[in-house]
C-alpha cells in the first residue's frame, strides 16, 4: 500500500515534529506544502504565506498558504494539517472536494474552552472541519478537548508523539557536575525567568551549580544578562540541533522548564521532557496544564514558585544516587511508551483504521 498524503503546513512550522512523524507512517509518502524545506523523506512544495499579522500565535497564526489551489485533489488519499483552528487547516477543509481526499487533522488542543474559537476566522476553520475524517490527538486531554467541543468521538484515535531513542541516549557514565539545562523557548510562558530565579536560591547549598540554556526569544536579553554575570554561572548556547540537543542533555544532571498558561494556551505535553527522559535526566517542572502526561513520579512537578523549583532541583542535584534511579527508569519508560518509530508506526495504524471503514 502506498498512502499519499499532502501537508499544509503552518508559516512557522517546527522541525522533527508532525509532518516529520507523518513522513515516518509505513507505507505513506508525504508532500509537504511549506516554507522551509522539511525534514526527512519529503517531496517539499515551497510556498510563501498571507499573514496580515505577523505575530506568532502557536497554531493559531494568522496566516494563508499560497499555492493549494494548485495542488490537484485527485492525487491524494489524504490532506493533512496542524490544528483545528489554524487557517490551514480551514483552507485544507475547503479545498477538498466531495469528500476526497480524507482530511486528518492532527491535534494538541487541551484547553475544554479555546478562546481562539469565539473569533472570526479561527471558529470558521473549526466548524469547517468538523466532517474531517481522522483527529489523532497527541495527548489523552486532546480527545477529551475534542468531545467537549461536540466532535464525534469514532473519528478520535489517540497517539502519543515518539522520540528518537536512538539519537537521545543515555550518557555512558551519569554527569557528575551539578549541570541543569532549559532547553525551551525564552519566552514567558515557559518560565526561563523563574528557573533563573530559583538557580540563585539552588547556589546557596550547591555553589557549583550552573546552568545550560538553549533556545531564543523575548527575553534573551534576560539571560544574557546573567551569563554576562560569572557568579550566576549561566551559560547561553542558543538555538541547537537534535544531535547536539542530545550531547547537552547527557552532559547534563537534571532538565528543568517552568511553564506557566496564558490566555489561550496551556502546556500540553512537552516534547524536551521525552527527550530529556530518553536521555536517563530527571525532570523538575512547574505544573501546568497536561504536563502531567509526560512528567510522572518520581520526576517533580511542582508549583510555579522559584522556591518550590530550587527545592525540586536541590533533591536530584545533592543525591547523585536517586537521580540515577530516576534517570534509568525515565529511559526505560520512553523505550517502552514514546519510541519513534513505535508511535509512527500507531499514527500509521490509526489511517489504516479510517480507510478500512471507507
Amino acid at each position: 500500500m502506498s498512502r499519499r498524503l499532502l501537508w499544509v503546513s503552518l508559516p512557522d512550522q517546527r522541525a522533527r515534529r508532525e509532518l516529520y512523524w507523518m513522513s515516518r507512517m509505513p507505507g505513506t509518502s508525504v508532500t509537504a506544502l511549506a516554507r522551509q524545506e522539511p525534514v526527512g523523506d519529503i517531496e517539499w512544495v515551497p510556498t510563501t504565506y498571507r499573514r496580515p499579522i505577523k505575530r506568532f500565535i502557536e497554531a493559531g497564526a494568522f496566516a494563508w498558504a499560497r499555492g493549494l489551489d494548485r495542488q490537484d485533489p485527485g492525487a491524494y488519499d489524504w490532506v493533512a494539517s496542524l490544528e483545528l483552528c489554524s487557517l490551514v487547516t480551514g483552507q485544507a477543509s475547503r479545498w477538498r472536494r466531495a469528500g476526497r481526499p480524507l482530511q486528518a487533522v492532527i491535534t494538541w488542543e487541551n484547553l475544554p474552552d479555546q478562546p481562539l474559537y469565539k473569533i472570526p476566522p479561527y471558529r470558521q476553520a473549526v466548524n469547517s472541519c468538523r466532517d474531517a475524517d481522522l483527529l489523532l490527538c497527541m495527548v489523552d486531554a486532546a480527545r477529551d478537548h475534542l468531545l467537549a467541543n461536540g466532535f464525534d468521538d469514532e473519528r478520535i484515535r489517540v497517539v502519543k508523539p515518539g522520540v528518537d531513542t536512538e539519537l537521545f541516549t543515555p550518557a555512558a557514565a551519569p554527569a557528575a557536575d551539578p549541570q541543569v539545562v532549559f532547553i525551551s523557548p525564552l519566552e514567558p510562558n515557559k518560565g526561563i525567568d523563574r528557573v533563573l530565579h530559583a538557580m540563585t536560591i539552588v547556589r546557596r547549598t550547591v555553589p557549583e551549580a550552573s546552568l545550560i540554556v538553549a533556545g531564543s526569544g523575548s527575553l534573551q536579553p534576560m539571560v544574557e544578562a546573567a551569563v554576562a554575570d560569572p557568579l550566576q554561572r549561566v551559560t547561553l548556547t542558543g538555538y541547537l540541533d537534535a544531535a547536539a540537543v542530545a550531547d547537552l542533555l547527557r552532559s547534563s544532571a537534571v532538565f528543568t522548564t517552568a511553564p506557566r498558561p496564558t490566555w489561550k494556551w496551556t502546556e500540553q505535553l512537552g516534547l524536551a521532557y521525552l527527550e530529556a527522559q530518553a536521555c536517563g535526566l530527571p525532570v523538575v517542572t512547574t505544573r501546568c496544564g497536561t504536563n502531567d502526561e509526560a512528567v510522572r513520579a518520581p520526576n517533580l512537578l511542582v508549583d510555579d514558585d522559584a522556591e518550590a523549583l530550587a527545592e525540586g532541583l536541590l533533591d536530584f542535584l545533592t543525591d547523585p544516587a536517586r537521580r540515577a534511579e530516576v534517570g534509568a527508569a525515565n529511559r526505560v519508560r520512553m523505550v517502552a511508551e514514546h519510541d519513534l518509530s513505535t508511535q509512527c508506526a500507531r499514527m500509521g495504524a490509526a489511517f489504516a483504521d479510517i480507510e478500512a471503514q471507507q
